[in-house]
């Protein structure tokens, strides 16, 4: 079912989803034009609601693949709940050492012991071109209505939500 939220309402309605999913499969494409993808956890997003953010090595091939063509696109998916987005964005490496203090949880030592201050971690700052989400059915019973309800109308279920997002 498409939505009647307006622009500022689905965007909020992005950022809301992508945060309680985390970790987005980040794909970049490589120098022979081949996608590539790998999981990512989200870090806190910019204020302006425009802008992730993603700890990484600075000398991870990603790195050189994003200098190379800085279009990425995001998938978050969390099959529990059926509610998946997608995000298109442009992305470039930051190596601020105040940003990646900020932006720095202990739990990431498990990935980069280094820690925040370290010139090898480096930061991944996606601004968001556009989205799409689906926001499916959650609860069992209204799976098992609308399974029932296609049966008899051979018609499939639109009670999800799924809308396209400008950031731009």
């Amino acid at each position: 079912m498409q939505t009647t939220r307006n622009d500022d309402e689905m965007r909020i309605k992005v950022r809301d989803m992508i945060a309680e999913i985390g970790t987005a499969i980040f794909t970049t494409i490589d120098g022979e034009g081949h996608l590539r993808g790998r999981p990512m956890r989200t870090q806190k997003p910019d204020p302006d609601g425009k802008t992730l953010w993603f700890f990484t090595r600075a000398d991870s091939p990603k790195v050189a693949e994003i200098q190379n063509d800085p279009r990425v696109l995001l998938g978050y998916s969390d099959t529990r709940n059926q509610d998946y987005v997608s995000i298109s964005g442009k992305a470039r490496l930051v190596t601020d050492t105040a940003r990646k203090q900020a932006l720095w949880t202990e739990g990431l030592r498990t990935w980069l012991p280094e820690g925040a201050e370290s010139p090898e971690v480096a930061l991944i700052a996606v601004t968001i071109d556009g989205a799409e989400y689906w926001d499916g059915i959650s609860s069992s019973l209204r799976f098992a209505y609308g399974y029932a309800q296609s049966l008899v109308t051979g018609r499939p279920d639109t009670s999800g939500e799924n809308a396209k997002v400008n950031f731009t």
